[in-house]
């Protein structure tokens, strides 16, 4: 058999999924595991959004689409985009693919070519680099820090920059951190993109999920020139409960998205016609649903910081937006729980799956494996449990 691809074989499989996939056949195994890796919220579609999509089944609409998404969708997200962050795109600015994962490979296809360097500050979604690399580009990471609350500074910005520097990824919020930029901060780095005219990736997912009164800010409304350069990854799955539905989408310049449109026309084609009949209903009906939700995270983010930060040997910065707390375990680093040397995260989440049965994801791959990173978006119930079985394994009673 002749060599597979070398660019293939050198993707990592993803170990946010990974984790998810081992709790999940843990507990269809017998085993007691409650599941803080997946990032997905807990609650159900909404049923509004769901009968749009039965009645598109109903209604056969079940063929081909255009490439990128119908006219209705495109219109649909052009509506969301004005109501919510006030941009004004219109539907030859939009492309809808599946899943907003898959957005940002299309993205990426769109802007890069091989030996580009690719700007991603980390801590860092693990796809992030995978993504980088499949491409044929190189991830140039910039390290941020629990003091600088995880931030890209405009200065480190400017240091990484090179001639081959093609682009930034920046997550707003932010996964795994939770930090959110204020309006200064995305100006002073959207001030060095302009300055050397490099194309941002602005993966804003997690937009309608804030915390404690706070305004987003995306990173395409700060001026023309910004939005030019700006490549807005956004979609359905978080706000709206359909991480299942696989949609996405981008708005772009329009030379970018004509480019991108070319691509999907000869890869995956359309994303799924059902999936887009409930998008729209998504995007243009009542957004209520996504405001119960939000106040539920906050809900469950305030009882899980205020807890893990009592607990010795661990601690986290509150979160400002998305579902997710990174742990700190320094002081961890070098010592022994219950028999097993702690050298990094990976450690801990082992240790913590085996006597805890505790899934938590490690940040190794997201960039700095002194933390793992816990989802919220799951139950009350699971929550206090699981900081319950944490307070156990580290011999912590309960103040």
């Amino acid at each position: 058999m002749k060599a597979l691809s070398t660019v293939a074989e050198k993707v990592h499989a993803s170990t946010t999924l990974a984790m998810d996939a081992l709790a999940k056949q843990m507990k269809a195994d017998g085993y007691d595991v409650i599941g803080f890796a997946a990032g997905e919220p807990d609650f159900p579609t909404p049923d509004y959004i769901k009968y749009a999509g039965i009645d598109a089944i109903v209604n056969n609409a079940t063929k081909y689409t255009p490439a990128t998404g119908t006219v209705e969708l495109k219109k649909a997200v052009c509506y969301r985009l004005k109501e919510d962050l006030d941009l004004d795109y219109q539907p030859e600015n939009i492309i809808c693919s599946s899943g907003a994962k898959h957005c940002l490979y299309i993205a990426l296809r769109a802007i890069i070519n091989p030996g580009d360097e690719v700007i991603i500050p980390t801590p860092a979604w693990v796809t992030y680099n995978e993504m980088v690399a499949m491409v044929g580009a190189v991830p140039v990471t910039i390290t941020t820090t629990e003091a600088e609350r995880f931030k890209l500074t405009p200065e480190k910005l400017e240091a990484a920059i090179t001639d081959q520097t093609k682009c930034l990824m920046l997550n707003n919020p932010s996964n795994p951190t939770g930090m959110l930029y204020t309006r200064d901060e995305l100006q002073a780095i959207a001030d060095v993109c302009v300055k050397h005219d490099i194309f941002v990736i602005a993966d804003e997912i997690y937009y309608k999920l804030l915390y404690d009164g706070r305004e987003f800010v995306s990173f395409a409304s700060l001026g023309e020139k910004v939005k030019e350069l700006t490549i807005i990854i956004n979609g359905v799955s978080k706000s709206y409960a359909m991480t299942g539905w696989r949609l996405g989408y981008i708005a772009a310049d329009k030379r970018i998205a004509s480019v991108m449109a070319r691509y999907l026309s000869h890869s995956t084609g359309n994303p799924s016609a059902p999936a887009q009949a409930a998008s729209v209903a998504a995007l243009n009906g009542p957004q209520e649903t996504v405001e119960e939700m939000r106040k539920a995270f906050e809900e469950r983010r305030n009882y899980m910081v205020e807890r893990m930060n009592k607990i010795s040997g661990v601690s986290c910065l509150k979160p400002e937006g998305a579902f997710y707390v990174m742990m700190n375990i320094t002081e961890l680093i070098g010592t022994e729980v219950r028999g097993t040397m702690i050298n990094n995260a990976d450690d801990f989440a082992d240790l913590f799956l085996r006597e805890g049965m505790v899934c938590l994801v490690p940040c190794t791959g997201f960039g700095d494996d002194k933390f793992l990173r816990w989802s919220y978006a799951t139950s009350m119930e699971n929550i206090k449990e699981g900081l319950n079985r944490l307070e156990h394994i580290l011999d912590v009673s309960l103040v």
